[in-house]
């Protein structure tokens, strides 16, 4: 019994993982999320460099949780 209810908390755990990544994702390339003044954020290298993290993270978060899905 106690291993179905720690795999209901790995799903759960593992769930919340994928949609904190996601809506992070979304949020750096909707310009939501930026970068602090001092680490080059506000100028349009900086605005790009948040638009180009925020596709990697979604991209990888959508690959990741495919792979693990179809490896179930």
């Amino acid at each position: 019994m106690a291993k179905q209810g720690g795999t209901i908390l790995q799903l759960l755990a593992w769930f919340t993982g994928v949609v904190v990544s996601l809506v992070v994702g979304f949020g750096m390339i909707n310009s939501v999320l930026v970068i602090p003044g001092w680490l080059g954020g506000g100028t349009a290298a900086g605005d790009m460099i948040v638009i180009f993290v925020g596709w990697v993270v979604l991209i990888t978060t959508l690959i990741s949780a495919v792979m693990a899905l179809l490896k179930k």
